[in-house]
């Protein structure tokens, strides 16, 4: 179906708010310290377009979430409705009473809840050193401590930067973590020598388990350390690295070290961060993390997709409840540097982002002024989010505007055409993995 052959039955385009079963959400929005201030905040100007209310400048704006999760919650727009006060009936309780919007294929698998949790994020400050757990620990964590982990999911997930975006994302190569031991010797006060000098006793040519648990073994020596001397240690390596700038140019990772201090003083996620891959996104790259490896994002937006879970096991950069022993036992203790994903084209318009996890999968989208892209029907749902821009969005014989801000659930089997009416119009869909359908 071309631009030029849109039919709308003779209504107003303007006033064709629900199409074919899409509907619109007005999404939940979180003020944690780490996000950006006001209007600074790419997750406040969108929230404010979603939802029509203002932006207070002195306020942080983290994360806008997109999706079912009990945690933060979408609610459905009724029909010719925009204001949020009508918006009465969550995602989920829609998505209940009317679970053919889900595909079979995403019911048998995973009920009548959509599978995936989408958000936009707006980082200021770094977030904890934290991982996710896998299935089999989250059912462990949820059973026994509820309050703190508030599901029975995993959390696998993909990051994916909107702007040059900066995480801690690893643990670096055997190579650089020798050199780590060698060089930051407040490692070595604080975990003591014994400990620190295993790791020159292994190679490369050694067992993947030999190393990992040498790494298990100063890393949980190191996180677990107590507070005062941690403070101590942190204090000693400050006053080290600031006499050297003297003398010679910092390393990134020294750098970005000082800058964890300021906004942490004293707290062991600021020297754990030598052990990290220091990984910088630009726009369009994206990182993506498995259940049980360490990361921390530091600065800048993303998109992020996982699977519907907001279970997280913290230990450092945070003022938050840590679970040291738990994060620490959890960790797969993998070396080297993460991939990066670049995404694959699918037209001229839409990059495709495909993890290695059946509940989701990211597209995004660039559309110059009258430009238009499909997306195939597929067999399960979709969340489509406008960032930037505006255009129009066709299935079956009737067509809805939309701006930024605007965030759409479109159910399974649904074609859908999008066409872009300003200079660039900027949107993401999240939907199940396509992977997924093509297994029997």
């Amino acid at each position: 179906m071309g631009a030029d052959a849109i039919q709308t039955n003779g209504q107003d385009p303007a006033k064709l708010t629900v199409v074919e079963g899409i509907k619109r959400l007005r999404c939940d929005v979180k003020n944690y310290e780490w996000g950006k201030l006001g209007h600074d905040s790419l997750v406040a100007r969108l929230h404010e377009a979603n939802s029509g209310n203002r932006v207070d400048p002195a306020v942080p704006h983290a994360e806008l979430w997109m999706g079912t999760h009990e945690s933060g919650p979408s609610h459905v727009v009724k029909e010719e409705e925009r204001d949020v006060s009508e918006c009465m009936v969550t995602l989920k309780s829609w998505v209940l009473d009317n679970p053919d919007v889900l595909g079979s294929r995403v019911v048998e698998k995973w009920g009548c809840d959509l599978p995936f949790l989408f958000k936009v994020l707006s980082v200021t400050k770094a977030l904890s050193i934290q991982a996710h757990p896998n299935k089999a620990l989250a059912e462990k964590l949820h059973r026994e401590e509820p309050l703190l982990y508030k599901d029975a999911n995993h959390k696998p997930e993909i990051a994916l930067a909107i702007t040059p975006f900066q995480a801690l994302c690893g643990f670096v190569s055997l190579k650089e973590l020798k050199e780590v031991i060698a060089n930051v010797p407040e490692i070595t006060d604080l975990v003591g020598r014994k400990a620190a000098d295993q790791i020159f006793t292994v190679n490369e040519k050694d067992s993947d388990e030999n190393i990992k648990s040498v790494v298990r073994l100063i890393f949980t020596q190191l996180m677990s350390a107590s507070n005062n001397d941690t403070k101590q240690v942190i204090s000693n390596m400050k006053m080290r690295l600031i006499t050297e700038t003297n003398h010679r140019e910092l390393t990134e990772k020294e750098a970005l070290v000082l800058e964890l201090e300021k906004q942490y003083p004293g707290d062991v996620g600021v020297i754990s961060a030598f052990f990290f891959n220091y990984v910088k996104l630009n726009p369009g790259e994206a990182l993506y993390l498995d259940a049980d490896e360490p990361h921390a994002y530091i600065y800048g937006d993303c998109v992020e997709c996982m699977a519907a879970s907001d279970n997280v096991v913290r230990a450092g950069l945070t003022p938050k409840h840590r679970d040291v022993q738990t994060l620490c036992s959890m960790l797969t203790y993998k070396l080297g540097y993460p991939e990066i994903l670049k995404g694959f084209s699918l037209t001229p318009y839409v990059t495709r982002y495909l993890p290695p996890f059946d509940e989701f999968e990211v597209d995004h989208c660039d559309l110059p002024t009258g430009k238009s892209t499909i997306f195939p029907a597929i067999q399960g749902p979709s969340v489509y989010l406008v960032i930037e821009g505006k255009g129009k969005l066709e299935t079956g014989s009737s067509q809805l505007l939309v701006n930024r801000g605007d965030v759409l659930f479109v159910p399974a089997h649904n074609e859908i055409q999008v066409t872009g009416e300003s200079d660039v119009m900027k949107l993401y869909r999240a939907g199940v993995s396509s992977r997924f359908f093509q297994t029997l």
